[in-house]
Formats: structure tokens, C-alpha cells, sequence
């Protein structure tokens, strides 16, 4: 049963809306059930879409390079679990075939695995040793010494020693703000940028983002060697106007959760109106023209592409049938697992499995009538 009735609404408001994001987000930790860990399958699917551009560039950074004995990366926003080390081993795996095809050595790798304080690093680590060892087994001596270290810290700000990395990757983290932005607290009943926001809201949501990515971009400016390259996969949107559905719908169903509780009078509805996510799916063009005016990199490509809500829904899994209880289950555990951390923080713990329950329902029900996408921006960029 609820840890909590309709005589006792939690007490949680804390109504400093989320400033502190450094401290509070991160992903669900551990291997349980409702763990990032076990509800990450829609980032695997957007990494391996994401996989050709990363070994194309990887190779070429590495040739143009010369082969140089050191190369070293960071991956910015890893997160925790299986997927963590995915993008370790395909830049592995494309360097090893490139020094094979080509009869160089292979050289010592640094891999840097960077996310906020908070974020669950120990299962990061504890999957090292069985990854050393499966290299060790499948690459033999064609791979290098390979040291895998953690940089807890926000990406938006400076992480590592000037000029001291080759390669940047980051997939699913940029869309994430440094902070909820602020003079938005007339953003009543929304918990993001809404069909019913004002407009300030839309302005300041837009500058949070430009303040931040350029701060990124300055960031990692300072740090990546001249000729060095950066990828970046993160959620967008496919038109200008920001109330487009595939940048506000599913976090306007979140939000007629909240309200539906608060109806019921399971939580306060002032607390739903001082609470706003740090999250913002930015224009295409809005991403380049931040690029062109911060003036460090060069773009080499950026595209867009959809992945299905439910990542489970994906081409490799030729098994698929579509079921709105599961399917629901499944998004809804995918965005507890990367969304648990802020609410709870917030709102408190006791409504988090109910929220997630109704929100389950809400969305299994959507997905039988309309199949919706999570539409998605990659950049690469060359340091100039």
C-alpha cells in the first residue's frame, strides 16, 4: 500500500527549485529493479545509432594524428551500468583495427568516465576488471595499456588539464541544464516548457541553454588538443516553436500526474508550480548558431535522428510486439531512472512509486494510439 494518505501530504516542497543540480541529479543507482542500470535501453539504441559516425571519426582522428603513442578521452556524462563502458570499447575496437590494418602499434589509452558527484561511480568500477579481461580475450596484443578513470564534475565548467585530450564523446547528457533557469515562476501547472507556458518561459529556458552549451564548448576548448574532435548526442526538437510534441509531450503527461495527485490531494499543488525540470531539447539551429558564435570548433556534421520512446522498440530486437501495459512499464521506468533523483527531491519519496504507476498507465495509453519518437541531434566538431 501508499506509505503516505490523503490526511498527511508530504511535507517536501522545499521550494528552492532545484537550483542545486550538481548535487541532486543523478541517475538511479545500483543494479534493482527500477536502477538506471536496468532502464537504459533507449540510450543503448541512440549510442549504437551513433556508433559509425564515433569509429569514423575515432580512425581519422587517429591517422591524421600520425599514430601518436598517447591518446586520451573523455566521456562526458557516462552515467552507471552497462552502457557506461559501450563507448570505451567501440573507440578501442576502432583504433585495434585501424593499428591492424595498418601495422602500427597500438597505443597506451587513457579513457576519463566524467559525471556529476552524485552519480553512481562504484558500479561503474566494479565492471573494470571483467572489461580489462574481455579485452585482454578478444583483442590479445593488438591492444595497448588501457586506464579507465573516473572525473566527477559538471561538464559545464572546466574538468581536465589544458590541451591534454584528443577525443570528447557525450551521448544523452547535454540536454541536461546546469540549473533550472530562473523568473520562471509563473510556469504554473508545468513542470518543463508547456503548451499553456508563458512566454517567458520559452526565453529562458533558450538563454539557460546558451549560457551552458557555450560554456561547454569554452570549457572543452581549453582542454582538447588543436585538431582534436567532440561528439555530442542529445535529445532536440524538430521545429523552431518549442511547444512542438515531440519536445513537451511526454513531460506534460508527467506533469497531469502530478496534478491528478494533487486533485486528490496526495501532494500540494504549490509544490507542482515550483518545481521545473533543468532540461531543455534545443532547435538544430539554435545548437549551431551557439557553435558559430563561441568560435573554438568547426562543425563536421550535424543531423538529426528519431529513436521509439520505448527502447526496447528497436531493430535489433526482431521479437517486438507491441503491448500497452509493457511498453508503458517500460518508458515509465526509463524516465524514473533518469528523472527519480529531482523528484524525490522535491516532492519527497513516498509518491514516487504511485506517481510512476499513473504515469505507466498514462503513457501505455498515448502509445496505443500514437507512436511517438524521441527526436535526437549529433554534432562533430574539430577543435579549431
Amino acid at each position: 500500500m501508499d506509505s503516505y494518505t490523503h490526511n498527511s501530504i508530504p511535507e517536501h516542497g522545499h521550494g528552492h527549485v532545484l537550483q542545486q543540480v550538481e548535487k541532486v541529479l543523478h541517475m538511479t543507482s545500483g543494479v534493482e529493479e527500477n536502477s538506471y542500470s536496468h532502464n537504459s535501453a533507449l540510450q543503448k539504441t541512440v549510442i549504437s545509432k551513433v556508433r559509425p559516425v564515433l569509429e569514423g571519426t575515432v580512425r581519422a582522428l587517429y591517422s591524421k594524428e600520425n599514430f601518436p603513442r598517447y591518446f586520451s578521452v573523455a566521456d562526458l556524462g557516462c552515467s552507471s551500468g552497462p552502457n557506461t563502458l559501450i563507448v570505451t570499447y567501440e573507440m578501442i575496437d576502432a583504433i585495434v583495427g585501424l593499428c591492424r590494418e595498418t601495422g602500427h602499434s597500438p597505443p597506451e589509452l587513457t579513457v576519463f568516465l566524467n559525471d556529476l558527484p552524485s552519480n553512481d561511480f562504484n558500479t561503474d568500477f566494479k565492471l573494470l576488471p571483467d572489461f580489462y579481461a574481455m579485452l585482454k580475450k578478444e583483442k590479445g596484443n593488438d591492444v595497448g595499456p588501457c586506464f579507465i578513470a573516473g572525473m566527477p564534475g559538471s561538464f559545464y565548467g572546466r574538468l581536465f588539464p589544458s590541451k591534454s585530450l584528443d577525443f570528447v564523446h557525450s551521448s544523452y547528457s547535454v540536454h541536461w541544464l546546469s540549473k533550472v533557469p530562473q523568473g520562471i515562476n509563473n510556469n504554473k501547472g508545468n513542470i518543463y516548457m508547456g503548451k499553456t507556458s508563458p512566454h517567458n518561459v520559452f526565453e529562458a529556458y533558450l538563454e539557460q541553454f546558451q549560457s551552458d552549451f557555450s560554456l561547454l564548448l569554452r570549457s572543452r576548448a581549453d582542454e582538447i588538443k588543436l585538431g582534436g574532435q567532440m561528439i555530442l548526442t542529445f535529445i532536440g526538437r524538430s521545429i523552431k516553436d518549442p511547444t512542438s510534441r515531440d519536445c513537451c509531450l511526454v513531460l506534460e503527461l508527467l506533469a497531469k500526474c502530478l496534478l491528478d495527485m494533487a486533485a486528490e490531494g496526495l501532494i500540494q499543488e504549490a509544490d507542482i508550480d515550483t518545481f521545473n525540470l533543468p532540461h531543455y531539447s534545443p532547435f538544430i539551429e539554435e545548437v549551431k548558431t551557439i557553435v558559430e558564435k563561441e568560435g573554438s570548433f568547426v562543425i563536421d556534421r550535424l543531423e538529426t535522428f528519431e529513436v521509439n520512446l520505448d527502447g526496447n522498440d528497436n531493430e535489433e530486437n526482431k521479437n517486438y510486439v507491441f503491448d500497452k501495459f509493457k511498453c508503458g512499464q517500460n518508458v515509465s521506468r526509463c524516465y524514473r531512472a533518469i528523472s527519480e533523483s529531482l523528484l524525490a527531491d522535491h516532492f519527497g519519496e513516498a509518491i514516487i512509486d504511485d506517481l510512476f504507476e499513473r504515469f505507466a498507465e498514462r503513457i501505455g495509453e498515448h502509445l496505443s494510439m500514437e507512436k511517438t519518437k524521441n527526436f535526437n541531434i549529433l554534432i562533430s566538431m574539430e577543435r579549431k
